[in-house]
């Protein structure tokens, strides 16, 4: 055991983790030249084509230091804010972590809120600082902010290029002087934490795991604690490129379990895995329940295809263990889902993957959160979806959850956030300076005004450097409407949005300008309309695409022109009343996107 270190990579996005990963693994030759291509840990088509990290991943490395062979588990973490829970996981699997910062760039909001969660791990941390071959570095200034972030000595900075392969050495040098080996005790009953799950068509779910205490040998007869389901373990292994089967793991590796296990429900990641014959006396502690920040439905664009998707949406939680989802059902879409999200981005990526991985062509809609409607008859309906607001004969009030948010940054964006967050119908609470330059400010707001675009709004005025955290305080009186979009005049329940009145007639006109230019012509004129109840607020018009009937009248009498126009328009107004109007994907999205 004193010879395995088990570390992770954190860093702010596009701080170069997956390439000084690519580095490690080419320098402990667990990877050839041959093999070899750029974020090689990067194995979704998706996190190529966008150069991020959506999922952790972990691999093993050897290596030899003064005479000594060393293992190295090795997991490459997501920077992007949205996919914070997955490397909240990966640091509960690890000893240490190389905190990664940009020189060009310095500290960003990921590098601090992702520090934090490590030292609450207590993980010994290694400042490394990468892009040091890069002409725009800016090394003194940079290691004045991780000196100031982190408390360490400026020599025990290491300054590195993932490019290059400058500084390399000396990372794989200090994981191992650095870096404490798990502390556990291989002959203590059996005691592995699954932090990842993957789902294999051939052989079902693959947990990934990491021995705290005990040993486990191929073919034991095991339990998960918290669904209470027993197996046998039919392969164990390590995680290289490709998964290694071995005979036995004990304390302090890292590693995969294959049981068989085809229902994606019995694997629940934090889960702690046990012997059935001498179990141990309590489950691992450490994991936190995800906070979904945006809600919006999820529907099949095939009705028949509803239980396809709900089979594909459970083997992606599988892998993306932030997805929370419950069914609903839609007027215009039919049966669906309601799904949690961590974020625009988490949301945009599970559509992808819904469609490149299982093949489901599947209609979002706009995002919102649960309201508590009051009727005059005193009851109290929960409104998850706008099109279940009963009608304004009907209605008393309605209540809005409200959260109390806490935003860190630097001063210089005091302003604007402040703007930003009074705009969205927060009052401040409180203001305190952290440091000189860092200052927390505290809002109490409605949350159906941060899901939409308010968190990408944040990072665009503090280029990146806000962090953001909320929690639900309770409900409040709130003076909302049910905007309704109408295509012809048939409502479209997908488009709908409970909106604030002060907001509502704004965002209509915005709504039915982006759909005009999103809804394809067709041989008659569209009438896009947004309203309240019966009353019309905006309205754009989709004009028809004509054909010239006049063009053979050359010269000659202006009534031979009105005739022929007059007949073209009785067809097109026949032509309306069967024609149905196609709205495309990307319609529902653009609400997302308005500014």
């Amino acid at each position: 055991m004193n010879n395995i270190r088990n570390f992770c990579i954190i860093a702010h996005i596009d701080h170069g983790k997956s390439t000084i990963a690519d580095r490690l693994l080419l320098t402990t030759d667990t990877l050839s030249e041959r093999d070899f291509q750029d974020q090689v840990l990067d194995s979704m088509d998706l996190e190529r084509e966008r150069g991020i990290t959506i999922k952790s991943h972990a691999i093993q490395m050897e290596y030899e230091y003064e005479g000594q062979n060393y293992l190295l588990n090795l997991i490459d973490t997501p920077g992007h804010v949205d996919f914070s829970y997955e490397v909240s996981r990966s640091i509960a699997a690890c000893e240490g972590a190389l905190l990664i910062v940009d020189a060009t760039q310095g500290i960003q909001a990921q590098t601090i809120s992702n520090l934090y969660l490590a030292i609450e791990h207590d993980l010994e941390i290694i400042p490394v600082m990468n892009k040091m071959d890069m002409p725009s570095a800016m090394p003194d200034e940079v290691k004045d902010q991780i000196v100031d972030l982190t408390g360490c000595k400026p020599e025990d900075i290491i300054e590195a290029s993932g490019k290059t392969g400058q500084g390399v050495d000396r990372i794989l040098s200090e994981i191992i002087k650095k870096i404490p080996p798990p502390a556990g005790d291989p002959e203590a009953p059996l005691q592995a934490l699954i932090f990842d799950s993957v789902f294999n068509s051939y052989r079902g779910i693959f947990a990934y795991f990491k021995i705290v205490n005990g040993t486990i040998y191929s073919g034991d007869y095991v339990k998960f604690v918290a669904t209470d389901c027993q197996y046998n373990a039919d392969e164990i292994g390590i995680l290289r490129l490709e998964t290694k089967p071995r005979k036995k793991l004990s304390a302090g590796d890292v590693g995969y379990i294959i049981s068989g296990i085809k229902n994606s429900r019995e694997v629940k990641v934090g889960d702690t895995i046990t012997h059935v014959e001498k179990p141990c006396d309590k489950a691992i502690e450490g994991f936190e329940d995800v906070k979904p920040m945006v809600f919006a439905g999820i529907y099949p664009v095939d009705a028949d295809a509803y239980e396809e998707l709900r089979s594909s949406m459970e083997k992606l939680q599988l892998n993306d263990a932030s997805l929370v989802f419950e069914p609903e059902s839609s007027a215009a879409l039919g049966f669906g889902f309601r799904c949690g999200f961590l974020g625009l981005l988490h949301m945009e990526i599970v559509q992808e993957r819904l469609n490149r991985e299982f093949d489901m062509d599947v209609i979002t809609t706009v995002p919102n959160v649960s309201f508590k409607a009051y009727t005059t008859k005193g009851d109290v309906i929960d409104v998850h979806n706008p099109s279940g607001m009963p009608g304004p004969n009907i209605l008393d009030h309605v209540e809005e959850p409200y959260i109390h948010a806490q935003i860190i940054s630097k001063s210089e964006f005091v302003g604007s956030i402040m703007k930003l967050c009074i705009d969205k119908r927060g009052t401040l609470k409180n203001q305190v300076y952290l440091t000189s330059d860092r200052v927390e400010v505290t809002f109490e707001m409605p949350l159906s005004e941060i899901v939409f675009d308010f968190y990408d709004k944040l990072k665009s005025i503090s280029k990146g450097y806000a962090s953001f955290d909320y929690h639900q305080t309770g409900y409040k009186s709130a003076h909302l409407v049910r905007l309704d979009i109408l295509l012809n005049g048939e409502m479209v329940d997908a488009l709908s949005a409970l909106i604030h009145r002060d907001h509502a007639y704004n965002f209509g006109r915005r709504i039915c300008e982006k759909l005009k230019e999103l809804i394809p012509r067709q041989q008659f004129d569209i009438a896009i309309q947004a309203a309240i109840g019966s009353k019309i607020i905006a309205r754009e018009t989709v004009k028809a695409v004509r054909k010239d009937v006049t063009a053979k009248c050359y010269g000659g009498d202006i009534t031979r022109k009105r005739k022929l126009l007059e007949k073209q328009k009785k067809g097109k107004k026949r032509m309306r009343q069967v024609g149905n109007v196609e709205v495309p994907q990307n319609a529902f999205l653009a609400v997302l996107k308005l500014d």
